[in-house]
């Protein structure tokens, strides 16, 4: 078979995929949601007692208990402390980290052990690292500092990387024709390349972290999901609900404001709302 023929069976297969693949693609995803909806017997769940449960949640958090307003805004800043000391510390220890990741800045030697301390970090999420250092130093607010570094370390050290593989690569190979060095060419090249991404990453990173620093409090690890958790056990549902309102809030206002400033760092002047 000659070289022109073998380019013909090629794309021939190709179109075939891509005719065929695409429905056994659905039809799969579609099976297995089936199969899971089954094995984890949802079709079975009975919403008979739902109304019942309404009614008493709305009788016991109505009205809301305002006087807990001054704890729920000091667990509130107490929050904001934790997201912001985790992301700072996170995303300045993950930088060199994800430096060392990239394939097209080091060998694949050292970018492997790299990428799999970054994975390692990853897997746990930052609520059961929490878990772990409450029981290593106790509880309260250090211990939801180190789970949220160490996260963060591992969610954002994965989006560095790979916005460092996407830059261009001839600026960089064009100062390492000149004799640069690695080290310069980082800081010169790569740095000044992926500096609004890098930026971008950080404001989500902290945007995403308050909503965890919120509910790592839950374990004991400071916060104002201390302080709901605490009210939780004691059935305190009026005063509960005034604290989730809180959070609410603040999240909402939190997203907006990291939106509209990643979005000048990106070039976006829309807002998320205008979306």
């Amino acid at each position: 078979m000659s070289n022109v023929d073998r380019t013909i069976s090629a794309a021939a297969l190709r179109t075939r995929l891509k005719t065929f693949g695409r429905p056994l693609l659905f039809i799969l995803v579609f099976v297995l949601a089936v199969w899971s909806i089954w094995i984890l017997e949802l079709h079975q769940t009975d919403f008979s007692g739902g109304a019942d449960g309404l009614t008493f949640l709305y009788g016991a958090a109505i009205p809301p208990e305002m006087s807990v307003l001054e704890v729920g805004l000091r667990g509130l800043l107490e929050t904001l402390y934790i997201a912001y000391v985790g992301t700072l510390f996170g995303v300045l220890l993950s930088l060199p980290v994800s430096l060392v990741a990239s394939r097209n800045l080091f060998p694949w030697y050292l970018t492997l052990p790299a990428r799999w301390f970054l994975a390692v970090l990853r897997v746990l999420p930052s609520i059961l690292w929490a878990v772990i250092f409450v029981i290593l130093i106790g509880t309260g607010p250090a211990a939801g500092v180190f789970a949220i570094t160490l996260y963060t370390i591992g969610f954002i050290g994965k989006l560095e990387y790979e916005a460092f593989e996407g830059l261009d690569n001839e600026p960089i190979e064009a100062v390492s024709s000149l004799g640069a060095t690695r080290l310069q060419i980082l800081r010169f090249v790569v740095l000044p390349q992926a500096i609004n991404s890098l930026i971008s990453q950080t404001m989500f990173m902290f945007e995403y972290n308050v909503r965890h620093a919120a509910a790592i409090g839950i374990v004991g690890a400071g916060g104002i999901g201390y302080y709901i958790m605490g009210y939780l056990d004691f059935l305190q549902y009026d005063r509960v609900i005034v604290l989730l309102a809180i959070v609410f809030l603040a999240v909402l206002v939190i997203d907006e404001l990291s939106y509209r400033l990643r979005s000048f760092f990106l070039g976006d002047t829309s807002t998320s709302l205008s979306k």
